[in-house]
């Protein structure tokens, strides 16, 4: 572990806060809603955690060793703490998000430093945690699933994220794959209400927003209550969030081919601002896998989705997740994922080796796969993957692109933006365009981003 050399500034009358994110988009946006949540309390946000009253350690649970990592984590937060109490300040630290709603009494156990544990369904209790832990000692914990929707009790964000931004419409998940254990720290499918999305969705756009990614563990699951007692589904969403003025693109994450619906399909024909990029997991090309797996599709089933995708929007770009290793896979099971990928092609995609999640199904099999074979499959298959990816850039070359531009490059004069196919591109110019859609010419394909020039 690196020596750590505090610098302690307080000279402002602000309290100071720093929150370490790990996972997905959700947890990206359950954190910002935490500072959101604090900064009425006179919180303002520092990059150096030896300088924070309240350090948030951000947690998910879906990759393999996670709980190891938060550990090792607040092993480094304990020193930070022991460090500024040698120099008259007093620390909080709190663990938030999946590994502290599927571990927190284990957290306690093994890190009694820590002061609140809250899982991802009650950080909108912080601030009030806080101050009882600021009057009493003692660990605080919160790890049930209120009654009351979090959503109802969080302020609006007040100030502007940036040209892009995430906005959380569903949350928990009713599937019950044998692998997943979201179900059991995020708790069962809830949709928020249309006019509540709405009304974020708008907030954010006044604050400069041009592209907003809509959130969900299925997101395409969603079914929020509208108007007058109505149901609306995620394409009926999507279709009102177009009419609002200067949001010029949304997309969405992340979808289940169960729950992927014939009028989102037509959305993507039919709405311009939706973008054509989709991110469809499908975990295994392997029927027997799927069904071990709970996914409730078959391998032809995601086969004709994407037909009738390609079929409504034939630019569309798709991206996946896959999990090699997965209990019981043969070589056969793992050689039909090789070939749904080689069938279908792919602009982007995550995978993973298998590792079992306590709770799950899936690690309870005796029939699990040696890591030395989970790391060959999965060099394969990335290798695949990866050349897909490089494939699918090139034939960008010498196209032109419109690309939202978000924020200034490393090089002098430089600004990087996304294609809608959620490429980073770049130009060089001595222009501000950022905020800006333009069109450019892609000349160059890089490693990680494209390059190119001002039409």
């Amino acid at each position: 572990m690196a020596a750590i050399h505090p610098v302690f500034n307080h000279s402002t009358p602000t309290r100071q806060l720093h929150i370490i994110t790990w996972g997905c988009q959700m947890n990206v946006y359950d954190s910002n809603r935490m500072i959101d949540l604090l900064r009425p309390l006179g919180y303002s946000v520092t990059p150096k955690a030896e300088n924070a009253d309240v350090l948030i350690l951000n947690t998910c649970h879906i990759r393999d060793k996670a709980t190891e990592k938060v550990f090792s984590e607040l092993g480094r937060l304990k020193l930070i703490k022991e460090l500024r109490l040698q120099n008259g300040y007093s620390t909080l630290i709190a663990v938030a998000g999946c590994v502290a709603q599927a571990e927190g009494k284990i957290i306690l156990e093994r890190a009694p430093y820590v002061d609140i544990i809250l899982g991802p369904q009650t950080y909108h209790k912080l601030p009030k945690m806080i101050l009882e832990s600021s009057k009493k000692s003692g660990n605080i914990i919160e790890i049930d699933f209120p009654v009351e929707s979090k959503f109802d009790f969080l302020p609006s964000t007040s100030e502007a994220p940036g040209q892009s931004a995430f906005l959380t419409i569903q949350e928990g998940c009713d599937k019950f794959c044998s692998y997943c254990v979201v179900p059991y720290t995020r708790g069962a499918e809830e949709s928020r209400p249309v006019q509540a999305i709405l009304d974020e969705a708008k907030h954010l756009c006044q604050l400069g927003v041009k592209e907003i990614t809509l959130l969900g563990q299925n997101v395409n699951a969603y079914h929020g209550e509208g108007p007058q007692g109505s149901t609306w589904n995620l394409a009926k969403l999507i279709e009102k969030l177009s009419l609002i003025p200067n949001l010029l693109r949304i997309r969405y994450t992340t979808s289940h081919p169960k729950d992927m619906e014939d009028s989102l399909i037509e959305a993507h024909r039919d709405l311009p601002t939706l973008m054509p990029f989709v991110h469809l997991p499908v975990q295994s090309g392997s029927d027997k896998i799927l069904k071990a797996m709970n996914r409730g599709h078959t391998s032809d089933d995601y086969r004709r989705l994407i037909d009738k995708l390609k079929r409504h929007k034939p630019d569309i770009a798709l991206s996946s997740d896959f999990i090699v290793g997965h209990p019981g896979e043969s070589v056969p099971d793992f050689q039909a994922t090789i070939k749904l990928i080689e069938d279908i092609k792919f602009a982007q995609s995550f995978s993973f080796k298998y590792s079992p999640r306590p709770g799950t199904t899936a690690a309870l099999s005796k029939n699990q796969i040696s890591e030395t074979e989970k790391d060959s499959r999965l060099k394969e298959l990335q290798a695949l993957l990866n050349d897909q990816q490089t494939q699918f850039n090139q034939q960008t070359i010498h196209k032109t692109l419109p690309v939202l531009f978000t924020h200034r490059g490393r090089k002098p004069k430089q600004i990087v933006g996304k294609s809608p196919f959620l490429q980073a591109v770049h130009i060089t110019t001595d222009q501000n365009l950022i905020g800006q859609e333009k069109n450019v010419r892609i000349d160059e394909c890089l490693t990680f981003s494209l390059s190119g020039s001002l039409v």
